[in-house]
């Protein structure tokens, strides 16, 4: 879309589709691309809130000079720093050398490091400071520290209760063609809105749920994030959602997740989906670390109340994929999971015992018996076991109140 579209009176999107970067922040997959919003609140002053990721910046402008024309830009609220949002910074400021960005304290740090801009350059606010900015386009400023960097805030239009909430609420995928959730296949979005939360902002949960609160007294008609859809049909359905994974609410299902080099650990993890099955629970997932990347893993993971890992030994330590997965576990602080653990190997044990020292480090995890290894190939006795395992967690699971 080369064009600006209209929010609310006054009010336009202004952002770009991004179909050319394959990892967000270099490691994230992006099978459908990534969008970065950016709005522009045109009252007698014009203002954009955050900008664009640099290589975009001609796009941008473009949109914007279709609404201003020759009319000068005269601030840029920066709601968070990191270059997919405040990457055009300096072409901005050569471009219209008035300009002033607006942000606190941290940001003015920050601007001064990515850009050089300095103290004159930036108009700094406190927590709830206004602009007006005339012809009834009044906006208010409120801190939410660490969702998901020091310096994040959001950005509150009075008139028509737009919250420009930058990461959060946000999520992957380019906007093709409709921008609102009643104009895009929400089912689509609202994983992918998962799996930005869970792998990007899920470990300051409760940062996440302090900054709703913080924010709940204000009238939010629309809820305008920097990346994915603009929720306007039903904006309290987003805040809804990132409250109860904040909150880690899980929902009575199961994730088995396997690392095997030639397929008996598979076997194992098999033997445990299957007995779920069979136990009632129908929500299951299944992933084979070796080929699903970790993002997705997380995604479902935070979903679930319940996770099986079963790893091969791979040099007397935790198969690879297996340990990358686990790292990413201890750093998000899970808390109120199931976990049952499974371990293969041939002349090196106590893998268990590996797996279980990363993840009760951080989180809360309750560990469900029999968690065991087996030597080489699973036996009659080993899959008897594994199917233990499945039916005592189903038990768990199925005890859940959800």
């Amino acid at each position: 879309m080369h064009e600006a579209v209209a929010v609310a009176k006054g009010i336009y999107w202004v952002g770009v589709n991004d179909h050319e970067t394959d990892l967000f922040e270099a490691y994230w997959p992006l099978p459908r691309g990534v969008s970065y919003n950016s709005y522009l609140v045109v009252g007698d002053e014009a203002l954009l809130v955050d900008t664009v990721k640099s290589s975009f910046f001609g796009e941008l402008m473009d949109k914007v000079r279709s609404v201003l024309g020759g009319r000068p830009l005269s601030y840029v609220v920066v709601n968070h720093m990191e270059p997919d949002h405040s990457g055009s910074a300096r072409m901005l400021k050569a471009l219209y050398p008035g300009l002033k960005f607006v942000g606190n304290s941290k940001t003015l740090e920050m601007l001064k490091s990515f850009y050089g801009l300095g103290e004159r350059d930036v108009l700094v606010v406190k927590d709830g400071d206004r602009l007006d900015l005339g012809g009834g386009h009044a906006l208010s400023f409120h801190t939410i520290p660490m969702v998901h960097w020091p310096e994040t805030m959001a950005t509150y239009h009075e008139g028509e209760g737009v919250l420009f909430s930058c990461d959060a609420f946000g999520g992957f995928g380019c906007l093709d063609g409709g921008i609102f959730d009643d104009e895009v296949d929400m089912e689509y979005y609202e994983d992918e809105i998962l799996r930005y939360f869970s792998n990007i902002v899920g470990r300051y949960s409760k940062p996440v749920k302090a900054a709703i609160e913080k924010l709940s007294s204000l009238r939010i008609r629309v809820v305008a994030p920097s990346h994915g859809p603009i929720h306007r049909r039903r904006p309290n359905s987003i805040v809804e959602r990132y409250l109860r994974w904040s909150e880690h609410r899980t929902e009575c299902g199961a994730v088995v997740v396997y690392g095997s080099m030639y397929g008996n650990t598979r076997k194992a993890a098999e033997a445990v989906a299957r007995t779920l099955a069979e136990e009632g629970i129908e929500r299951i997932v299944v992933h084979d670390a070796s080929r699903v990347h970790s993002s997705f893993v997380v995604k479902d993971i935070w979903r679930f109340k319940a996770l099986v890992l079963a790893s091969c030994t791979y040099n007397a330590e935790i198969f690879p994929p297996v340990r990358e997965l686990l790292g990413h576990l201890a750093n998000k602080k899970m808390e109120g999971r199931l976990l049952g653990l499974v371990g293969c190997y041939t002349w090196s044990p106590g893998i268990v015992s590996q797996m279980k020292e990363v993840l009760t480090k951080s989180g809360s995890w309750e560990l469900v018996e029999p968690s065991f290894e087996f030597k080489s190939s699973p036996s009659a006795e080993d899959l008897d076991r594994c199917r233990e395992m499945g039916r005592r967690m189903a038990q768990l699971l199925k005890a859940c109140q959800y």
